[in-house]
């Protein structure tokens, strides 16, 4: 099936050096609270693309959950295929498509992780149903089928009871500490804007227009 004449016009405005914060980080926050105020559906979701053990490359969804000037974080199982990944070759892109304005924004950098204090804290705040599918969930591994991975939950749910669940010790957080970031918002004739921000010796941002 041939899919060349699906195309559409982008014409939800340009993007000007002047309209850029001078820090990506101050840009990137004004961006994804205008994606949340949208009312887009998963506004925190990219695509997290690693580097795999066995030199091929992968790409999976994942929720951003803070950022700051330290850098953006995530949370996932330590055991799982991205976490396997990121232990051999620690860097790593994050890609926030946000079609719906327009607009993406691609992040580049080191990975490692977080401290058990902040990881802890985050799991605490999770749902209670949320805080047992990390206990029941072997990430990545092998099953052999929907209701295995529905006895696993019981299991863990009977052993915790009405009680506090503890974070499990192979699940965490991690940060992507930013040496690039990209943004990018679609224009007519697909004369699109983009902008490159990279970190310079002195621990600045220096601002660069891309051709589309």
């Amino acid at each position: 099936m041939r899919f060349s004449e699906h195309r559409r016009s982008y014409t939800l405005g340009g993007l000007r050096r002047k309209d850029l914060a001078a820090d990506p980080v101050a840009q990137f926050i004004g961006w994804q609270e205008q994606a949340i105020t949208a009312g887009l559906a998963d506004p925190t979701a990219c695509a997290l693309a690693t580097r795999q053990p066995d030199d091929t490359l992968r790409q999976r969804m994942v929720l951003m959950k803070g950022v700051d000037e330290r850098g953006l974080v995530f949370y996932t199982n330590y055991e799982s295929g991205k976490a396997a990944a990121l232990q051999v070759f620690s860097q790593a892109s994050m890609l926030f498509p946000w079609n719906e304005l327009d607009r993406q924004v691609t992040v580049t950098g080191s990975v490692s992780p977080i401290s058990d204090e902040e990881s802890d804290a985050y799991f605490a705040s999770r749902p209670r149903d949320s805080q047992l599918g990390a206990w029941a969930s072997a990430q990545s591994r092998m099953i052999d089928g929907r209701a295995t991975l529905l006895e696993q939950l019981t299991e863990v749910t009977a052993r915790f009871g009405e009680g506090k669940i503890p974070r499990p010790p192979h699940w965490g957080g991690y940060r992507l500490v930013p040496a690039a970031w990209e943004f990018w918002q679609g224009g007519e004739s697909r004369l699109h804007d983009r902008y490159r921000y990279t970190r310079t010796d002195d621990n600045s941002w220096l601002i660069t227009r891309l051709q589309p």
